[in-house]
């Protein structure tokens, strides 16, 4: 387990804690600071990071470390979080190829359900909602458009993230920090490296040449910090301060 951070001194408030983040989440995220301040010699670092504008993705941590050298840091606690942005461009492509068989099933029981409710009528027009072929057509009609509205909300929320070249431009390193033994080298998606909670490197992650853009990186952080500042003093509301966010 990570150890505990300054926040969690007895008596005082987990400090920066997101309502929906799990403790060992929350101590993830204070072990990857603690390594890119003492380890990377980072001076500027914040936690949930727009590098790519206010509708971009989030970065659990970033800093910027000698030489402006930008890291980002990927807080994953469990397999399942792992496997959520470890989606390449193929597997998006083959998710959205599944939209035109839903659409033609929601078609087809469209037909079948128009057909039943004619027959229903015909032998029960005082109430041909309580035919057993009209129910079960009614039934089957409901889940497939069911099914395609969860096809079309995973789409949307899909993530290629650990794939994705242009998040993998927006640092010179990318890292997931995660519990020790969880992931193992091969277990990484390509150009990561890998933390874990004592905080220690186990793969060193390649520097790549990216764009020039530090005031950037360091206004985003800015931008991150004073959100979270605000939240912590109650200021405000941290769904607020996300959308507040220039």
């Amino acid at each position: 387990m990570p150890r505990k951070n300054p926040g969690e001194a007895p008596g005082r408030a987990l400090i920066f804690k997101r309502g929906n983040e799990s403790l060992l989440t929350y101590r993830l995220k204070w072990a990857a600071w603690e390594w890119l301040h003492s380890a990377a010699r980072c001076r500027a670092i914040g936690f949930e990071v727009k590098l790519e504008g206010p509708f971009g993705r989030i970065a659990d941590v970033v800093g910027v470390g000698p030489g402006n050298r930008v890291y980002l840091v990927e807080v994953k606690s469990s397999r399942g979080d792992l496997s959520r942005d470890d989606h390449t461009e193929h597997d998006r492509q083959r998710l959205e190829a599944r939209v035109p068989r839903v659409q033609e099933a929601i078609r087809l029981t469209a037909g079948v359900l128009e057909a039943a409710a004619g027959h229903a009528r015909a032998e029960r027009s005082d109430d041909f909602r309580a035919d057993p072929g009209y129910r079960q057509a009614l039934s089957e009609h409901a889940r497939v458009v069911r099914r395609s509205e969860a096809l079309r909300e995973r789409i949307a929320t899909y993530s290629t993230k650990f794939h994705d070249a242009s998040y993998l431009r927006v640092a010179h390193c990318h890292y997931i920090m995660a519990p020790s033994g969880l992931l193992a080298p091969v277990d990484l998606p390509l150009m990561w490296g890998l933390l874990d909670e004592t905080p220690r490197v186990h793969v060193e992650a390649p520097v790549k040449q990216v764009r020039e853009a530090t005031a950037h990186v360091l206004r985003a952080i800015a931008r991150a910090n004073t959100r979270d500042m605000m939240v912590a003093r109650g200021a405000v509301a941290s769904t607020e301060a996300g959308e507040a966010a220039p």
